[in-house]
């Protein structure tokens, strides 16, 4: 598996519900319970967040601010004897606490697993004491998903964080404080399964169905859209521009996030994660994953509804 960097995003005070509009610019554009221990591992605060990062606040021009409340998120079932509880706390429409870990029947964190953490460090350079504790502290400080940079050793892990936190971060917008139930590693549910942005940002939003046939992934139809319908991949002014700034436009890279996510999922344990960064095109490919396992997550619960994403859009 190859680890993945992520380009910094907003600082501080710039949360977003998946900086989406700024990512699918890219850069070629003008356009339950754990011992206190663990929990002193597992909790990041604001206070500890902001001597790391400048509070310059970012003006957003759509998308609705999280509303102050605390938010849910757990999976059902168990991983290697593990499953992900996961808890924000929003106050001033800023997240002011991370609570992300991984416990065990008993209520036990990963963080305090010692076998664990040896095992892993031996293979992967880093354990879960060191990744969890890293990824509440980052979510507080950067306030998005995907401008905290992956957890080399934690990759798999890692991308779950992020998409469990874009999860939440929409769940606060919209301020439902019902939890939210991840039925991980059930079978795929057959149908189509559809998200789509809210928000244009330089004149596109994303749009993305995926199709499940005798329980895999058998199409993927990602596609950055403007308001008339027409892709950004018939875009031949930003095609061009894309192509002399990264070396890669919509055209090609859309195509390659599509078959990507079809192969990766056609895999052993397959997964978003397990899809390789399309260089040039490294924003939209982070948010085409999160994205991506979102769909998973529904078509693991069959829940065919559209997601919408209130995507933020920074003001200019």
């Amino acid at each position: 598996m190859k680890s993945k960097k992520l380009i910094a995003g907003f600082t501080a005070l710039a949360f977003s519900a998946l900086v989406l509009g700024a990512c699918s610019a890219d850069n070629g554009t003008s356009a339950s319970s754990s011992s206190s221990a663990a929990t002193s591992q597992t909790t990041a605060s604001s206070t500890a967040a902001s001597t790391e990062e400048s509070t310059t606040e970012v003006k957003y021009a759509a998308g609705e601010p999280m509303q102050d409340g605390t938010y849910k998120l757990e999976e059902k079932n168990y991983s290697n004897n593990y499953r992900v509880t996961f808890e924000i706390t929003v106050k001033d429409g800023k997240i002011t606490e991370s609570k992300y870990d991984n416990i065990d029947a008993d209520g036990k964190s990963k963080a305090a697993d010692t076998d664990y953490e040896t095992n892993m460090k031996d293979k992967a350079g880093i354990g879960p004491k060191e990744y969890i504790e890293k990824f509440n502290t980052e979510l507080v400080a950067k306030q998005s998903p995907t401008a905290i940079d992956v957890v080399t050793g934690a990759t798999h892990s890692f991308e779950s964080f992020q998409n469990y936190a874009q999860q939440l971060i929409q769940a606060a917008q919209a301020g439902n404080t019902e939890t939210i139930e991840i039925d991980n590693g059930a079978e795929l549910k057959d149908g189509k399964y559809t998200l789509k942005e809210k928000n244009d940002s330089n004149g596109y939003h994303v749009e993305f169905t995926m199709t499940v046939a005798d329980g895999k992934v058998t199409e993927s139809n990602y596609d950055n859209v403007s308001a008339d319908g027409k892709s950004k991949a018939d875009d031949t002014d930003y095609e061009t521009n894309m192509k002399d700034k990264a070396g890669i436009g919509p055209k090609e890279y859309i195509a390659q996030f599509n078959e990507g996510f079809v192969k990766a999922m056609g895999e052993e344990d397959g997964s978003p994660a397990n899809m390789d960064v399309v260089t040039g095109a490294t924003h939209s490919f982070h948010s085409f994953v999160i994205y991506a396992e979102q769909l998973i997550n529904a078509a693991e619960k069959g829940d065919t509804a559209e997601i919408t994403v209130d995507n933020f859009v920074e003001a200019k």
